[in-house]
């Protein structure tokens, strides 16, 4: 799930503490094969990393947004715990905490609710398609939209900021999280002084995923789903039931394509996968097939799911295990949240005052951000201080020619824009006088 730490960027640099990474878990559901292979594996593995200091929260407070039933997250939540400790997540090595055990984390989102513009909200991508949702079906834009679905993105900047985390792995999807928490920090640090680290995503461009039953992408959406500690004959069952072709024994069949090939391959090494193509070639049977995929599955998981249900039949000590993870997280949360609320001015009466930043320095900030894009082109965006967006981008082929063409603007100024027009445009509501003021910044810094 994570890659090799590098060099963080941050608004409080430090030399001499370790990176910090940060990994949500969600408490939803039960763990699957497709959990097990594309996040609980890695993020173990990667657990282990030298000089990297992890942290591992089981978002409980995520959860309330998609679940209202008490019983069910609950449950959901100490099956997390247990497959994640069951998989070998050492709680010696890393944080591992129960998000709402850290109740610093819901007063820094407070915080950052307050310096978050709805703007920035409306753009979340979980809100916007609830929203398109609606609109397609005739309602109400905000038909069954909650404040808790608008505002995960606050939430999900304190999980993140909370801890000065410096990587936090991702697939695509979530980059955007990423960015927002990004211009929450920003835009805090403006007004209070740079007390928030702005974290960077690790992309996860590898992340394996699973086929389920029926051929398509693993997912309890489609209720095609393997368990991870499925019982042992109820494991030999479901890979029974996984869809292949109508080929008979001693027909080739074909790797490629092939659901049961491909979840063979995730858990075998590299001379068992390629023993078993040479099998496919040679007309293995679909039923010694799947009884090889059941041998190679239980080989891996079988210790797991013993340890897994210990720690199911004792609930008492993974409470003990998360409370200790949160004694740890909040030794850390409580002294930057008092470092917080005194930057913001929740002090004591006889404290003394900070001194006001002159406004024009807290507007005077503009700044370029390159990023690329699941079409795999790359694209910068000019964002006022306060966040909004100022100048966006077209696509470009590589990051040098979007990483020339800011340059050109920060040294050409409102000059630069005439000779550019095709490649970025202004944002919508922004004015020729507003956009030449932010890029005069870039040619005239002083106030």
């Amino acid at each position: 799930m994570t890659t090799a730490p590098s060099t963080a960027s941050s608004a409080v640099p430090s030399t001499d503490s370790p990176q910090r990474f940060l990994t949500g878990i969600t408490t939803t559901g039960t763990p699957h094969l497709g959990n097990f292979v594309g996040s609980i594996r890695p993020s173990v593995a990667a657990s282990r990393l030298p000089g990297v200091q992890s942290f591992y929260f089981l978002a409980d407070y995520h959860a309330l947004i998609k679940c209202d039933e008490p019983a069910r997250i609950q449950r959901s939540t100490l099956e997390i715990a247990a497959s994640w400790l069951a998989a070998g997540l050492d709680p010696e090595r890393v944080m591992f905490y129960r998000q709402s055990d850290i109740p610093e984390i819901p007063e820094l989102t407070w915080l950052l609710t307050c310096v978050t513009g709805k703007g920035v909200l409306n753009r979340a991508h979980a809100y916007k398609a609830s929203v398109d949702k609606n609109e397609a079906a005739g309602h109400d834009p905000d038909t069954d939209v909650t404040a808790g679905l608008f505002m995960y993105p606050v939430l999900m900047g304190a999980d993140i900021l909370m801890f000065r985390t410096h990587k936090v792995p991702v697939g695509r999807d979530q980059i955007q999280h990423i960015e927002m928490a990004r211009d929450m920090a920003q835009r805090f640090n403006h007004l209070y002084g740079e007390h928030l680290v702005l974290p960077e995503a690790v992309i996860e461009e590898s992340v394996a995923l699973l086929p389920g039953l029926d051929g398509r992408k693993m997912s309890k959406s489609y209720d095609n789903t393997i368990p991870l500690f499925a019982p042992r004959e109820q494991l030999r069952k479901l890979i029974a039931g996984i869809l292949t072709d109508s080929r008979a024994p001693g027909e080739p069949k074909e790797a490629e394509g092939s659901a049961l090939f491909q979840i063979y391959q995730a858990f075998a090494s590299a001379a068992e996968t390629s023993a078993l193509r040479q099998a496919y070639a040679d007309g293995i049977s679909w039923g010694d097939a799947k009884q090889l995929l059941f041998e190679r599955i239980d080989q891996e998981v079988a210790p797991m799911r013993e340890r897994y249900h210990a720690f199911i039949d004792n609930p008492d000590q993974i409470e003990a295990i998360l409370q200790a993870g949160a004694q740890k997280a909040r030794q850390v949360a409580s002294p930057f949240m008092a470092e917080l609320r005194q930057a913001v001015g929740l002090r004591r009466l006889g404290a003394p005052a900070t001194v006001k930043k002159d406004k024009t320095a807290k507007t005077a900030a503009p700044a370029f951000k390159q990023y690329r894009e699941a079409d795999g082109r790359f694209y910068f965006k000019l964002l006022a201080a306060d966040a909004r967006l100022l100048l966006q981008s077209q696509g470009f082929d590589s990051p040098r020619d979007a990483a020339q063409t800011i340059k050109l603007l920060q040294q050409g100024g409102p000059a630069a824009l005439a000779s550019l027009q095709g490649q970025v445009e202004a944002a919508q509501g922004i004015g020729d006088s507003e956009l030449a003021v932010a890029l005069k910044f870039f040619t005239d810094p002083s106030p």
